[in-house]
Formats: structure tokens, C-alpha cells, sequence
């Protein structure tokens, strides 16, 4: 039985995953269904974790929209997720960055890895 499991959730993963870190700045691109019609809106933000395995991974992206924090948990290998761009690395000590969410303005900020 856990053999049949297996080989169904091996064929659902992509064969192309991107690579990103917790405390990285990266655009999701994640396609939107409107009706009869489908689009793809992005979403930018810091990633605050990164969760699970095979192909019931998925991340939380965190953004601050008009002085809200909104936050996004997208499926790693979900069809709805087009892509995911990183924009800036980001130099953390942390695996779950959840200490973000009680943060305001440049204390929110994380840094950057320069290479």
C-alpha cells in the first residue's frame, strides 16, 4: 500500500524546484483563476519558513501591504505556482523566522547575504 502512495505523490512533483532559503526576498508567481479566465498575480515577500517534505512541502511568504502584514502559505509543488524568483538572499540564524511577525518598519528588515 505505501508503495502505491508513493509513486502517486513521486509523479506529482515538479521536476524543477526552485532554490531559496528562509530569510529570502522572492516573488511568487501564482496563477489566479477568474471565472472562465486565469492569471498570474505576483506576490512579494520574505520567506518565513520553510515546511515538510516530498510533495506536502510548502512555505510562508510575508509581505507588508499598506501597513498590513500579509502572509501567504503556497504549496512547493502545487500547478498553482508558476514560479518563484529570488530577488535578494537573506542572512539568518533561524530556521522559523516568526519573531518577524511582532515587527515594525526597519526592525522588520532582514539582512542581506553578500556574497
Amino acid at each position: 500500500m505505501n508503495n502505491m502512495i508513493k509513486e502517486i505523490e513521486d509523479e506529482q512533483l515538479k521536476k524543477e524546484v526552485p532554490q531559496f532559503n528562509v530569510g529570502d526576498t522572492v516573488r511568487v508567481y501564482g496563477k489566479i483563476k477568474e471565472g472562465n479566465r486565469e492569471r498570474i498575480q505576483i506576490f512579494e515577500g520574505t520567506v518565513l519558513k520553510k515546511q515538510g517534505g516530498s510533495n506536502r512541502a510548502t512555505f510562508t511568504v510575508r509581505k507588508n501591504s499598506n501597513g498590513i502584514g500579509v502572509e501567504k502559505t503556497w504549496p512547493l509543488h502545487s500547478p498553482n505556482v508558476e514560479k518563484v524568483e529570488v530577488v535578494r538572499t537573506g542572512k539568518v540564524r533561524r530556521a522559523k523566522l516568526n519573531y518577524l511577525r511582532n515587527r515594525v518598519g526597519k526592525k522588520a528588515k532582514v539582512k542581506e547575504l553578500v556574497k
